[in-house]
Formats: C-alpha cells, structure tokens, sequence
C-alpha cells in the first residue's frame, strides 16, 4: 500500500476510535465542573498526575519498547511482548513495598491506595494495547478506545452524580475502565499465547537499553508539563490549581489532534524508514509541511474562541480560567512539534538524545516557574514557562533531529506563524483595544501563509478517497 494511504487509512482509524469519544470527554469538563470544587478537582488532577509521573519508573518505559520491537521483529514478538510484562509485574511488586514513602505525602493523605491501582492499571493496559498497535491491528487499537472512553464516561455519572463520592470517583472511573480494557484485549487476542517462559536474552537487553533512557525522558516531560500545576498548588493554592488545571482542558483538544496522527505517525515513519533514504525524507518533509500548518490553524481558532469556550464548558467559578488558555493552546502546538521531531529518535532509536532534549526542558521550565508563579503574573506566569519550555525543546530538536533525518524545515513559514499566533494572544489575554477584529485577521493571517500546505493535504485526501 502507499505510505501515503496507510498513513491516512490508520489516521482514520485511530480517529474514529480516539477523537469522538474524546470529544465526549472534554464535554465532559462540564459535568466535572458541576460536580467538583475548584480544590477537588485540583486534587483530583494532583493525583493522576502523580500516577502519571509514577507509570515510566514502575515500568522502566518498557510500552515504548515493546511498541518499537514489536514493529520490527515478527518472529521475536512473543519475547517481546514477554519482556514487557514481567518488567511491570516486577515494578508493580516494589512499588507496593515502596507504598509507604507515599504516605509521608500529606496532600495524598487518604489517597494512596488510588494513585497505587490508578499506576498499575495504567501500566498493564498501555502494555496490551502498545502491542496490538505494533502489531498492525489498528482497528481494535481503535475500538478498545472507544470502549475505554465509554466506560469512563459512564463511571463517572454513576460515581459522581449518583454516588456522590467525588474525588474517589473521578479517579476509580479511570482505573475500572481500563482494567476492564486490558481483560477484553487479552480475551480478544488470546495474549497468553504471547507470553514465553524462554524470552530471549538479547530481547531483555535491547529493550531496556532503549527504554530506560525513556524513563528520566519521561519524567523530564512530566515535570515540563505537570510541575506548573504542583508549584501553583504550593505557591497560590488549591482553588486556584483547580482553575488552572480546568484551564488545560480547552487546549487538550490540540493533544487530542495530534495524539492521533502521532500514533499513526510512527506506525508509518518506523516501517517506510527500511526503504529508500531519500524518499523517506521526502515524506518527512512533506508530513511536516502540512501537520505544522494544521496544528498553527487549529491553535489559532481555540485562542480566538477562549472565552466562549470556558463559559460554555464550566460553571461560573471557574471562567476565570479563560485567560490561561491562549498561551497554553501555543503550548501544545509546540507540544505536538517536538513529538514529531522526537519521531526521528524512534526512528533511529536514539532514545538518549530524546532523553537529554527533554531534560533541558524540564531545567528550563522550572527555572521559570520559580522565576515567574511567585511574581505579580501568578497563575499566568506558569503559563508562560510552560509555552517557553516546549518552545525551546523544539528549537533544540528542530536542530538536532535533522542530523539524522534532514527533513525540510519551512523555517521561515514556522516562524511567520509563530509570531502571528503570539500578537494573537498578547491582544487576547490583556483585553487590547480591537482585541475581537484582532482574532478575526489572525485567523486571516494563518490561513493565507499557510493555505498552500493544506490545499496540497486536501489534495492527496481527496485523490485517494477516489481510488
């Protein structure tokens, strides 16, 4: 098949499992705002992303690898797969010895036991569906997220609204879904038929060569992404962490874009990288042609309609929220270039490069945060290191990265978009005289830079929606 169409027929796929269902999550922030305080969603949001940050050291980031081998070795999948799993069941047995040094956490104080069930539930089912994916088996991928959204959704009215037990709830409805997840994938692909007990030697060694750089690189995103949350709490309070974290939801709708065409990124950038080298980069270039003028277009729109967005989808408590999501929408566009330009480290397998970029971001993340939350801009000032922080790090790979893949750039159009997006926001977030006509030519702006790139997209969609 054309790289073209597999990239586009698994996009496709990946969507329709991932972006409807999604989109019912981030309807959702209603219903969590009418059902959760500013403090208990601040805490509730602590939680998972304490999890989070807990998942890569329990699992050493074997998912990643079990992804990146399972692609690349059929006959040795089973040692793969086997590799990954006894690596959690191993994590998952000292990090229940290691329970107690969470207790000296007050914040989680009566909260241990979910961030333990929330980390293992997490890590099994990342294990499971990582493998199905490299597998080729892009549908169930698909349908197992549709599943997992349904049941978190569903959890959470009959945890939050019926049952009234708000923050137990907000976070059991996750683990129970994907509990359940992992039981239909194993049951679906018969999984036990993957497991060895002679996994290979040389399996165990490449795989955690590759993946335990992963795991600092992780944790060096986490504190990127989430530290800002943590230092609010500390600095400014709970209630104000609470809107903070309500304020991220808006702009998840730009992850969500390019989380999808992520996962069927790599699918296609791993498997056309044994053909012809530079045709590979030819499809580089042109992948990234079109992805930076959609994520700039689609960042653009949800900076303009902010305000709306946070009155339609939270209570009046938290509409203050409104003013953090321009830089934080510019955030995630940057978000989504520095995970294409870390494809290239999946690619060559060059997980310590990806290792030490995001370890720059995370110095310089905290750094402002320090520098910025206890100034007069507060809550704004973590929004502004969290944009600079993802900022630098594409700098820094957009560099580095086409030592090994030398795909063309479009410097000059990335930057020409860069600083239409950030007049955008400046006049957005201090309310300036013809702040609203302002949206509206920025809007303008984008699409006349950047209108090229997408007729040339909407071209090859069209064409092989013919054939």
């Amino acid at each position: 098949m054309n790289k073209y169409k597999t990239l586009l027929s698994n996009t496709l796929l990946i969507s329709i499992g991932t972006f409807g269902s999604k989109i019912l999550v981030f309807f959702m922030v209603r219903f969590y705002t009418g059902y959760l305080t500013p403090s208990d969603y601040g805490t509730a949001d602590l939680i998972t992303q304490t999890a989070n940050l807990l998942f890569p050291i329990i699992s050493l980031g074997i998912t990643d690898g079990v992804f990146r081998f399972a692609l690349d070795n059929e006959r040795g999948r089973r040692s793969v797969f086997t590799v990954g799993f006894i690596t959690i069941t191993a994590g998952s047995v000292f990090f229940l010895a290691a329970v107690p040094l969470l207790n000296t956490v007050k914040e989680f104080k009566g909260y241990i036991w979910l961030i333990v069930i929330y980390t293992m539930a997490s890590c099994y089912h990342s294990l499971c569906s990582q493998f199905i994916r490299a597998r080729g088996n892009t549908a169930l991928f698909s349908v197992q997220g549709i599943i997992n959204t349904a049941l978190v959704i569903g959890l959470n009215v009959l945890f939050l609204a019926v049952m009234r037990i708000g923050v137990t709830g907000y976070v059991l409805s996750v683990v129970l879904a994907d509990f359940i997840c992992t039981v239909f994938l194993v049951v679906k692909e018969r999984l036990w038929n993957q497991l060895t007990l002679h996994p290979r030697k040389t399996a165990f060694k490449r795989m955690l060569r590759y993946s335990i750089p992963l795991i600092p690189a992780t944790i060096f995103w986490w504190i990127t992404s989430v530290s800002d949350r943590y230092m609010v709490n500390a600095m400014i309070g709970s209630t104000e962490n609470g809107i903070y974290a309500v304020s991220y939801k808006i702009p998840t709708i730009l992850t969500l874009v390019s989380t999808i065409f992520m996962q069927a990124w790599q699918f296609s950038a791993v498997t056309e990288s044994h053909g012809d080298k530079e045709e590979h980069i030819r499809f580089f270039s042109n992948v990234w042609r079109s992805f930076q003028a959609v994520m700039f277009l689609a960042g653009a729109v949800i900076i303009a309609f902010a305000k709306p967005a946070i009155k339609l989808l939270s209570t009046e408590q938290y509409y203050s929220a409104w003013q953090y999501v321009p830089l934080l929408s510019a955030s995630m566009i940057f978000t989504a270039f520095v995970s294409f330009t870390g494809t290239v480290y999946v690619v060559t397998k060059q997980s310590g490069i990806s290792f030490a970029t995001a370890m720059a971001g995370a110095a310089v993340n905290i750094a402002l945060n320090l520098l910025l939350i206890p100034s007069p801009l507060g809550v704004q000032g973590a929004a502004i290191a969290t944009f600079l922080s993802y900022f630098a790090v594409f700098l820094i790979r957009a560099v580095n990265s086409r030592k090994y893949i030398p795909f063309k750039l479009y410097g000059g159009h990335v930057a020409l978009n860069t600083a239409i997006i950030l007049i955008q926001i400046v006049f957005s977030v201090l309310e300036l005289p013809f702040w609203i006509p302002v949206q509206a030519v920025s809007l303008i702006a984008l699409m006349a830079v950047n209108y090229k790139f997408i007729l040339v997209c909407l071209n090859k969609l069209l064409s092989m929606v013919k054939k």
